[in-house]
């Protein structure tokens, strides 16, 4: 299999005008009845069984909802009034996991069975969910967008976890189907109209080139990591003929290129936002259009950044993306871009001087440089953690595919909690595919992985946001070699207030209080991901609950072998701890599906729910 993409023939995507997505042979429909061609009958309640399932499991998980047994594994949910029952089957596993079986789930009122139907779910329960008068109808509409994607992944030609597994680094990404394993609504994207689904979403797997405008030097900052000067990066990124046919754009306008910084954009922000918002700093003359670049590139699952699949050695470009997803506006800080090559340079340092790091040939791929358009008068009209200050900026990202050695490939760990058309999951064809041992093969991706984290917890008191999406894996031979970590200077934390940080660095220092320090893996890694691989292993047959819970504490154990002097640190934040919190995604976006958590403030943001059993403290 090659290292490189076989998605980058695809034409890119045209815009008319009106910035409508125009039909060109991509597959991306525009405006036409086959646009929702995917919402048929069939889809729409396969959907909406899937979604039901999954909000009975993370609901129940959560403590919001308190199913009550009926014997022989079937449990029942009552709606806020007591006469709507849902039945349904479960396995029950460790981190009090409800594995509910989508094809068990029946709906009954009155003595009548009733479709299954997500949107009602939510609505008579929307007392035990909490959901205000306010935030229900922005969450059913987040709920609708959830299962639209739905029915569009099942329209697509089923592939296999076999093949699936087997695939370039692109295929897999596009290829994942059930987006963050905690939320609920974790895939609203509300902003896009259908076309733009088609045209942006990354399970449409469409190309597309990215809009490029120049910005006003006043008005704009380009910072960048070290040994990068701006117009030799811009030019090793755009090309020689792209730059200097921007620069003859500016000239017939009668401007110079000196004055202006690119600024690579969303086509969706340009047509749908800056436009409009922005209508001021295009009229005059700080903000000019100057057309699409020629690399195409394909949107990763996080939405707002690119894959170029044109040359797969040149960088992500991560942009600003005025969409509510799962909690947020996915925009960008112009002023976070200013410190963000420096925040990557001095992690990479860190990593590169650290003997563990290196032995477990742990990386990141670091955000080499940013640029960042300040609106003035939306600043003065607003805090620093407004929408409005983050709708005009973007990073680059090195790519992970020139550090690959031959036979390797690379896949999104997100993969690992795909589970086919069929049942079968993509971890489960690795460890097929790699002839070890299933416990052998899950103790070399937790070496890859958890022992990492363990360190930069131990050793510096830093944590990561290690979901399944931050991370990329080395397979060679259906074996995790090692980990790739991104996503860095948005989502680091350093969390010891007397640690040396560089002025430029010290964005990245929190408080947290003491108790709360080891949910970044408690919860992070624990509840929000081998919860649910633990599971998945579990119920395909491929490696019981126990072994995995045990191989894990073995790694644990493993790693603080090995530095006896952080000895104090390891009895001090005890992660065979008997209990630890649980902290609860889902209760953040019911109670504001805007902004779940306070920037300024992250920690009293938290939702607990009582306490959920370590499932490796027996095995200390």
């Amino acid at each position: 299999m090659s290292n490189t993409n076989s998605t980058s023939s695809t034409s890119a995507l045209a815009h008319d005008t009106h910035g409508t997505v125009a039909p060109d042979g991509t597959g991306a429909p525009g405006r036409t009845a086959d646009a929702v061609a995917h919402l048929t009958p069939e889809r729409w309640a396969h959907a909406n069984r899937l979604l039901v399932r999954k909000g009975l499991a993370e609901f129940a998980h959560e403590r919001l909802l308190d199913p009550q047994p009926l014997g022989e594994g079937r449990y029942r949910v009552l709606s806020d009034d007591g006469a709507t029952e849902y039945r349904f089957t479960a396995g029950r596993f460790a981190l009090d996991h409800w594995q509910v079986y989508a094809d068990s789930i029946s709906r009954h009122r009155d003595g009548r069975e009733l479709p299954v139907d997500a949107l009602e779910f939510v609505i008579e329960l929307r007392g035990a969910l909490g959901l205000s008068d306010e935030i229900l109808p922005v969450y059913l509409e987040e709920i609708s967008s959830t299962l639209s994607g739905t029915a569009y992944k099942s329209a697509k030609p089923q592939v296999t976890a076999a093949e699936l597994a087997r695939a370039d680094f692109q295929a897999v990404e596009t290829g994942m189907t059930e987006g963050h394993p905690c939320f609920v609504a974790n895939n609203g994207r509300l902003g896009f109209g259908v076309d733009e689904y088609h045209a942006y979403a990354p399970e449409a797997a469409s190309p597309l080139r990215l809009v490029w405008l120049a910005a006003h030097r006043d008005r704009t900052a380009f910072t960048a990591g070290a040994d990068i000067e701006y117009d030799t990066f811009v030019r090793a990124e755009l090309g020689d003929a792209a730059v200097d046919g921007f620069a003859r754009t500016l000239a017939e306008r009668g401007l110079d290129m000196a004055d202006y910084l690119l600024v690579p954009v969303h086509p969706w922000q340009w047509w749908n936002k800056l436009t409009v918002t922005f209508a001021a700093e295009i009229a005059q003359q700080r903000l000019v259009y100057l057309g699409e670049g020629d690399d195409r590139y394909l949107a990763q699952q996080s939405i707002r950044t690119f894959f170029n699949t044109s040359d797969p050695a040149k960088h992500y470009v991560k942009t600003a993306l005025s969409v509510l997803n799962m909690g947020f506006m996915r925009g960008l800080s112009a002023a976070y871009m200013q410190a963000t090559p420096a925040i990557n340079d001095w992690l990479a340092r860190l990593i590169d001087h650290d003997d563990v790091l290196r032995a477990a040939r742990f990386s990141i791929i670091r955000e080499r440089a940013a640029v960042g358009y300040r609106h003035l008068e939306y600043e003065a009209a607003t805090d620093r953690y407004s929408p409005y200050r983050k709708m005009l900026a973007a990073l680059w990202r090195e790519s992970p595919v020139p550090t690959l050695e031959p036979g390797q490939r690379l896949a999104t760990m997100a993969s690992l909690l795909h589970v086919d058309h069929e049942g079968a999951s993509f971890a489960g064809a690795l460890i097929a595919e790699s002839g070890l041992a299933p416990d052998r093969w899950l103790r070399r991706y937790l070496d890859a992985y958890l022992l990492p984290i363990l360190h930069t917890f131990y050793a510096y008191d830093l944590a990561w946001m290690p979901h399944g999406e931050n991370v990329i894996l080395v397979i060679e031979d259906g074996t995790v070699r090692r980990a790739i970590f991104k996503d860095i200077a948005e989502e680091i934390v350093v969390m010891d207030p007397d640690a040396v940080l560089p002025p430029d660095v010290e964005r990245i220092r929190v408080e947290v209080p003491e108790d709360e320090k080891l949910l970044s893996v408690f919860t992070d890694v624990f509840d929000c991901f081998f919860r649910f691989l633990g599971a998945t292993l579990d119920s395909e047959g491929v490696l019981d609950e126990e072994t995995f819970w045990r191989t894990v504490a073995e790694c644990v154990t493993g790693y603080q072998e090995s530095v006896p002097e952080l000895a104090e640190k390891f009895k001090r934040y005890d992660l065979f701890a008997e209990e630890f919190a649980l902290s609860c995604l889902n209760r953040l976006q019911l109670r504001n599906n805007r902004q779940m958590v306070d920037l300024a403030d992250p920690s009293g943001a938290l939702q607990f729910a009582g306490t959920l059993v370590n499932p490796i403290a027996r095995f200390a």
